[in-house]
């Protein structure tokens, strides 16, 4: 058992968003970069299924759902000035999610060593009432919902490396201690929350993790969030299981932020987070794509993310080339302190 699980369907190209940056050509440069790539390594390409909508509906307000229904239903329409739509969103978005649980199950009960999800529309900013930003249902919480409700795991750690702070993801789960978010993000940027405070709330304090860095940490400040944050908060926690809402919006080419992280330092995060899974919970993970909208370094970072997850030892470069003027660890240092201090890591 040493497959890793790439799960996909046509139907996630069913979701007509227009001239938007999250458009289906973000998932036919995925697919077409992942089947020409040589010596990919033990993976295995596997049919998203579709969930149902109650399975929606378990981190979903119904009545939220049940108005994304409609709206297709009618032709379409914006659910904010920059979420849309279309007749067939919701057989996209359930195609999502159903990829999203598909590979939790298949990891958490052995079949598959671990994963990735290449689906769209993304999720990790659809709160429990809302979407936005591109997302509609939110696939990596749906995916953690289930794995607590048929006791695949109790206790799971997402570790979010969009450049956007997964609110949807911390909204859902901000009263959980089951469930550990971390999210680690450009700030100031959209949507504008995930500061160091926001860290929980009742029986889920201490239990969302906020990590907001400076345009232009680069690598280097990210693999010190690895090192410095994120690895003692997992030890601390010991998940059964790790899920990653994985976005490459960080990239240094993205039109979307400005971070310099650069297609090997991608594949870097995911290793670090798969040795981490190794040593704490069998190596159970799976990634689900989230934003990234340059083309090139979008399917160039995800086909990093596949061969670490695969044990390929092939590197890929950035297709971009080496970005200049990265601030690196000095730039992450504030941020690092303050959050360490925060969850008592200090010492």
């Amino acid at each position: 058992m040493a497959t890793t699980g790439i799960y996909y369907s046509d139907a996630c190209l069913l979701h007509d968003t227009g001239r938007h940056p999250e458009s289906r050509e973000r998932l036919e440069a995925i697919v077409q970069r992942l089947h020409s790539a040589p010596e990919l390594g033990d993976v295995e390409f596997l049919e998203a299924q579709p969930t149902t909508l109650e399975a929606v509906k378990s981190v979903h307000a119904p009545s939220y759902v049940d108005r994304v229904v409609r709206m297709a239903a009618a032709g379409g329409d914006w659910l904010d000035a920059d979420t849309v739509v279309s007749p067939r969103s919701v057989d996209a978005a359930l195609r999502a999610a159903g990829g999203a649980i598909d590979a939790a199950v298949a990891v958490a009960g052995g079949k598959l060593k671990n994963a990735f999800v290449a689906v769209r529309p993304p999720g990790h900013h659809a709160t429990s009432a809302m979407g936005m930003g591109f997302c509609l249902f939110n696939n990596v919480a749906i995916a953690a919902r289930h794995l607590l409700r048929e006791r695949l795991a109790e206790r799971i750690a997402i570790v979010d490396f969009d450049v956007h702070h997964g609110n949807g993801t911390q909204d859902i789960f901000y009263d959980e201690p089951a469930v550990l978010t971390l999210s680690m993000h450009q700030m100031p940027l959209y949507p504008g929350s995930g500061r160091y405070t926001e860290a929980g709330r009742g029986a889920g304090q201490g239990y969302t993790v906020n990590v907001p860095l400076p345009p232009g940490t680069g690598d280097e400040g990210y693999a010190f969030v690895m090192e410095a944050v994120v690895a003692p908060l997992l030890r601390r926690y010991r998940p059964d299981f790790i899920l990653v809402p994985a976005g490459y919006d960080a990239h240094w080419n993205d039109p979307l932020a400005n971070m310099k992280v650069t297609t090997p330092g991608f594949g870097q995060m995911v290793s670090q987070i798969s040795v981490l899974a190794e040593d704490l919970c069998g190596g159970r993970m799976a990634c689900t794509l989230e934003g990234g909208y340059d083309l090139k370094a979008l399917a160039s970072s995800v086909e990093a993310t596949v061969r670490v997850l695969s044990g390929s030892e092939l590197e890929v470069r950035d297709p971009h080339g080496v970005p200049s003027g990265a601030l690196g660890r000095d730039a992450a240092e504030p941020a690092v302190s303050a959050v360490r201090k925060i969850h008592g890591l200090l010492g």
